[in-house]
């Protein structure tokens, strides 16, 4: 599976979601889990950070830790997702490694410059998200087209993605959508992930999307 499959789906969870819910969302074929927690001390982060790196790879799937380098280099995560404040993904490919993978968040094509050594990068928020209140003003599914014309890495749409939005961002070009309350907030979060996955996938094959070959720095499974 290669690194755009896997981020087909890419689920952003914290230290209070529930292991089970980890497990099944695994199950129902989430590839990716992104660990983004802003007030646990950082001894028990790294704990639950390593408790979820091994699901996710049991399951054959990506782990990301959100912001924090030195706290994904411990747990022995897949990689890090680096928002525009942290620390550049070039510098932070040189202190951890080449075979790390380094995910960016941008909106413009100014921050995608920013995003010089990234594997993928998040292009949102897309739409309305009350996931993430200091987010920013949506910027539409034509960020998306922008963005995936000045790249040639994996674009994955984030923000306010639920049920029938995720359809557009992938024709818009994006090879998959990060989530957080589509699954999480749903009454069957297995469930919730499948129908999710199946709109990306239809999506997929109705745009036409050639196969890739594996990504070189993919790990974990």
């Amino acid at each position: 599976m290669d690194l755009r499959e896997r981020l087909s789906v890419y689920l952003l969870i914290s230290g209070s979601t529930p292991e089970t819910v980890v497990e099944a969302v695994l199950a129902a074929g989430v590839g990716a889990i992104q660990f983004r927690e802003k007030t646990l001390p950082m001894a028990e982060q790294l704990v639950q950070a390593r408790r979820i790196r091994e699901q996710c790879h049991k399951a054959g799937a990506l782990f990301f830790v959100n912001d924090r380098l030195d706290l994904a280099m411990a747990a022995g995560a897949d990689g890090v997702h680096l928002g525009q404040s942290d620390l550049p993904p070039a510098e932070a490919r040189r202190l951890w490694g080449p075979r790390a993978l380094i995910g960016a968040s941008c909106a413009t094509l100014q921050e995608l410059a920013m995003a010089d050594g990234a594997d993928y990068v998040g292009v949102g928020p897309l739409y309305a998200t009350a996931s993430k209140p200091d987010a920013g003003a949506p910027v539409g599914t034509a960020a998306v087209e922008q963005i995936c014309r000045a790249f040639s890495g994996p674009v994955v749409g984030i923000g306010g993605i639920g049920p029938g939005l995720a359809a557009p961002v992938i024709r818009a070009g994006a090879c998959g959508v990060s989530v957080i309350s589509a699954i999480l907030d749903a009454p069957e979060p297995a469930s919730a992930a499948r129908e999710l996955l199946r709109e990306v996938r239809q999506a997929l094959t109705d745009r036409g999307t050639p196969g890739s070959a594996p990504h070189p720095r993919a790990g974990g499974a």
